[in-house]
């Protein structure tokens, strides 16, 4: 790392820190530093990603703190190290090999009324995608490019959803602002961190020993998540000390590339909830967790008794971590939803639109050629806020017991980078350069490179990026690589 600049004052993360119930003297626990110019975008992106690592790294300080007794470690954040671990599934290599990216029906499209974005990465969507526009399973992106200019973006948009696949239409921030889900969103704060049940005692955690500090050890967490914003929290709490376990049902394909990047620390099982053993293994999980963090879409987890009530009833003093797309209310509230899509829908992609293809005024946006962010910084931004919110309620239980429940939403990111999030002086959003060490002048170049390792896994050689949570005493990477996904017994270690 290179030299920071002190303690001080970062807005961003003292808005996210204020968010998540934390005492505000304690940002001043935090050092900032690296070049800046990094994340580009005409939103405040690199903001947003700074601020939501320095809090997930300053709840871990605190409950390090809370656990041993001692100070509160100084926590440092890298914007370089932050924004290669924003892009980190584009920095992965697996034997030199790149993942793969975006499917080809994964994309903008141009309509008769203006824009829509598809998502179909996975092969359920896909064949979803194209059943609802009446096209063949084989049909490629001419052939839907062709059919979808003759329809209106909001026609195309329902009519996919209705077949169970993800469509948006493209929309100004104006035109969501009018929006029935976006009014739902802007009712809501950026997060929320609520008691949960009030008969569980005061959590009891050993205290820690050793080096490195590792604040959740032996906390044990199951995971409901898939693609990038939750599986972010949980790689964060395995990072941190948790026995994490990935739970995903045997029918829904997964991506290996996807889970090469957010499993490290990790183990991976599959079960079926739908079965009588599944479910059994599955209570017989639920018994020994600490934490649960799911990531489907609102109500699809129900049925499995999953509610964070009913989870609460069985395990009281459990934490419940719950994100979703759109949030939990509204017209959208249990509609399937990526970072992509949100971008789209919120107004994000006509803001970062291609200042070449369209003027400022609104009927011009609608028209030119829709942006994207530098990073899926929603999914990224939101994972580290996610895990900062575990934290916390560890932190909080601590003191007082009982069971908490976080909620977040790719949606209500989306709203903060909008409209809350203070862009502090320019893009670099710090307003000064750092200052030259006592051993000379400070690097502002940028080399990824030096935010990457090479690791041994069960796949192969990997090239990842390392963790840009930081405090003094912090793991610098994660104890074990990512293996293949389900490939695990679902047992605790």
């Amino acid at each position: 790392m290179g030299q920071l600049h002190g303690g001080g004052r970062d807005s961003g993360t003292d808005l996210a820190w204020a968010a998540l119930g934390g005492d505000p003297a304690l940002t001043e626990r935090i050092a900032y530093g690296g070049p800046p110019g990094l994340l580009p975008a005409r939103l405040p992106v690199l903001p947003l990603a700074r601020a939501t690592v320095a809090v997930c790294a300053l709840a871990a300080a605190e409950l390090a703190a809370q656990r041993d007794g001692g100070p509160i470690p100084a926590v440092r954040v890298d914007d370089g190290a932050v924004a290669t671990a924003f892009v980190s599934e584009r920095h992965l290599r697996i034997d030199g090999r790149a993942p793969s990216a975006f499917a080809p029906l994964s994309r903008f499209w141009r309509t008769a009324d203006g824009w829509v974005r598809t998502h179909a990465n996975y092969p359920h969507h896909r064949a979803r995608l194209l059943h609802a526009l009446g096209l063949p399973r084989t049909a490629g992106v001419p052939e839907a490019a062709a059919e979808l200019a003759g329809r209106r973006a909001e026609e195309i948009q329902e009519t996919v959803y209705e077949e169970g696949g993800l469509a948006v239409a493209a929309r100004t921030p104006e035109d969501w602002a009018a929006h029935p889900q976006g009014k739902a969103v802007a009712a809501h704060p950026l997060l929320t961190l609520d008691p949960l049940g009030d008969g569980a005692p005061p959590r009891a955690l050993p205290p820690l020993a050793g080096a490195p500090t590792l604040p959740a050890a032996g906390l044990r967490v199951l995971d409901l998540t898939r693609v990038i914003a939750g599986p972010v929290a949980t790689r964060t709490l395995a990072l941190l000390g948790a026995d994490v376990l990935r739970i995903d049902a045997p029918q829904l394909p997964e991506s290996q590339d996807a889970h090469s990047d957010t499993g490290f620390g990790k183990r991976s099982a599959n079960l079926d909830l739908g079965s009588r053993t599944g479910r059994a293994t599955f209570e017989e999980l639920l018994a020994r967790a600490d934490v649960v963090v799911t990531g489907y879409r609102p109500g699809a987890l129900d049925r499995f008794g999953l509610t964070p009530e009913a989870l609460v009833a069985r395990r009281p003093g459990l934490v419940v971590a719950r994100l979703s797309a759109w949030g939990d209310d509204g017209p959208w509230g249990g509609r399937r939803g990526f970072d992509s899509l949100v971008q789209v829908a919120t107004g994000i992609a006509a803001l970062e639109a291609d200042p070449g293809s369209a003027s400022e005024d609104s009927q011009a946006k609608r028209s030119g050629t829709p942006g994207a962010l530098p990073a899926q910084a929603l999914d990224h931004g939101t994972g580290y806020l996610l895990a900062a919110a575990v934290l916390r309620a560890l932190t909080r239980q601590t003191r007082t017991g009982g069971s908490s429940l976080a909620t977040l939403a790719l949606a209500r990111t989306a709203r903060w980078l909008v409209h809350d999030l203070p862009d502090d002086a320019g893009r670099d959003g710090r307003g000064q350069q750092p200052e030259p060490s006592d051993t000379g002048a400070y690097d502002l170049a940028y080399n990824p490179a030096h935010h990457l390792r090479d690791s041994d896994s069960p796949l192969g050689r990997i090239r990842h990026a390392l963790p840009p949570v930081s405090f003094d005493g912090a793991p610098a990477t994660w104890a074990t690589p990512p293996g293949h996904c389900g490939t695990d017994a679902p047992v605790w270690r």
